[in-house]
């Protein structure tokens, strides 16, 4: 078995488990929280009927190495990683919204702006800006947080209204993503990237802030290469994209998103290994390391031996 699509684990000490559009997350003696990124994929809010190799893997690892780049601007979520594919972290309330923060005029921003709208999420945009444009500052865009369906763009202004984040933790919001930003460019510019638009999500613990879940992942992120960036601008070339966005495009070209009444087009093989690869070239893109695919064999009964090994260990503490 080559890709993990579906986890069923029964970990010491387990109370409650929930499954979301790529993650499979087990709470534990209703302190912690086991995370096993599988190699499930989603678009346009739905998951994919086929599972990419190595994927939960690829985006496990980054997300370890920029929580921990990242800790000294916001305390994160993470305990351990015991395995590949699976985070150990503390349990955090999540704010009912993602911090959405693009830097750059593309993906979803650029199809509302070519749509007509000149405000997203309450945030007025220029005239005359092309896809891919640099902005003239960055821009928070925040979502709603879904448990069911799709997440609905929402402004600062209605978050507030609505009592979803009060008016000092969102401040502190806003502080965090600003700062997590441009950290990740600042990563991603010495690695020959543009990081163009990203999403954080946090937590609380107590009155304490967290940032939980992934960060700066091609699930969660978009980069450009960074070289011919402006020429490819000037001659109103497509960018050269590290992100899941090749996947949204493929789709669309062949009828899909996410609409009432459209069916996924076919996943051959070597549309999924070309996915793969594509999610392996961002890893050693944006980490500058080399990938090292995890042991394939029985890839289940390794998470497992792996995550009790830690289990036992922590609550033994």
């Amino acid at each position: 078995m080559r890709a993990i699509k579906e986890t069923n684990f029964s970990f010491s000490g387990q109370t409650a488990f929930y499954k979301g559009k790529v993650r499979d997350v087990y709470t534990i003696d209703n302190r912690f929280m086991v995370m096993v990124v599988s190699d499930r994929i989603s678009a346009f809010d739905v998951v994919l009927p086929e599972a990419i190799p190595f994927k939960g893997q690829v985006l496990n690892q980054i997300a370890a190495k920029f929580l921990a780049a990242t800790s000294d601007i916001v305390p994160n979520w993470v305990i351990s990683t015991p395995d590949e594919m699976v985070t150990i972290g503390r349990i955090c309330e999540p704010f009912k919204v993602e911090m959405v923060i693009r830097g750059y005029l593309a993906g979803h921003a650029w199809r509302e702006y070519q749509a007509g709208k000149r405000s997203i999420c309450g945030v007025s945009l220029p005239e005359g800006l092309k896809e891919n444009d640099k902005l003239p500052v960055p821009i928070i865009t925040p979502t709603t947080k879904a448990a069911v369906g799709h997440d609905e763009d929402i402004s600062k202004d209605d978050i507030l209204a609505k009592g979803i984040v009060s008016l000092a933790d969102y401040a502190k919001l806003e502080e965090y993503t600003y700062a997590l930003y441009q950290r990740g460019v600042q990563i991603a510019a010495e690695r020959g990237l543009i990081l163009v638009d990203t999403k954080y999500e946090f937590g609380k613990s107590g009155e304490d802030i967290f940032l939980i879940d992934e960060i700066h992942t091609p699930d969660s992120s978009r980069y450009f290469y960074l070289e011919g960036y402006e020429e490819r601008q000037e001659m109103g070339e497509p960018q050269k994209q590290l992100s899941k966005e090749f996947v949204r495009k493929w789709l669309i070209e062949n009828g899909f998103q996410g609409k009432e009444g459209q069916s996924v087009p076919e996943m051959t093989p070597n549309i999924i290994n070309s996915i793969s690869d594509r999610y392996i070239e961002l890893y050693e893109q944006i980490t500058g390391d080399r990938f090292v695919k995890a042991e394939s064999g029985d890839i289940l009964s390794r998470i497992e031996q792996n995550v009790n090994q830690s289990l036992q260990e922590l609550l033994n503490q």
